[in-house]
């Protein structure tokens, strides 16, 4: 019982899966890096239990482990000649010629990839909640998560 609310939310991902692909793209990361994102980030409910505060949030705690892997499919990309979409600080090719060179890159780079990564993230959290809301599911899924 543990996955019930997720259950219930995944047609509604689907659907900002989609309305959130510009956002992606106007955004620093490329598609694979955001796919990345989103592998480690999980979903979870602030305050479930009080319908007045209760938010969906983007738990992405375990962003780091995603962060070297978002710079080689970043540069990965780039290799085959496709990109597809922005990129952020160390990836891409500007970015391997100053780590050919040994300038920049770093935790500097890491850092600003995982404060994008984070921003974004609970944005989409905020869409899926506005997405719930505009449907009148939102609050059938905060009391399955209530119930958890």
């Amino acid at each position: 019982m543990t996955d019930d609310w997720q259950d219930l939310i995944v047609g509604a991902r689907m659907s900002v899966d989609q309305q959130f692909a510009d956002r992606v793209q106007a955004s620093g990361l490329s598609r694979p890096q955001w796919g990345l994102v989103m592998t480690a980030v999980e979903f979870a409910f602030e305050n479930a239990d009080d319908p007045e505060t209760a938010r969906i949030v983007a738990d992405t705690s375990s962003l780091e482990h995603v962060l070297p892997e978002m710079d080689n499919v970043d540069q990965q990309m780039g290799a085959m000649g496709g990109g597809g979409g922005g990129s952020s600080g160390g990836s891409g090719v500007v970015g391997g010629i100053k780590d050919a060179l040994g300038i920049g890159g770093g935790d500097d780079d890491h850092e600003e990839l995982a404060d994008e990564s984070r921003e974004l993230a609970q944005a989409y959290a905020d869409q899926l909640q506005a997405h719930l809301e505009d449907e009148g599911r939102f609050e059938e899924v905060r009391r399955a998560a209530a119930s958890e």
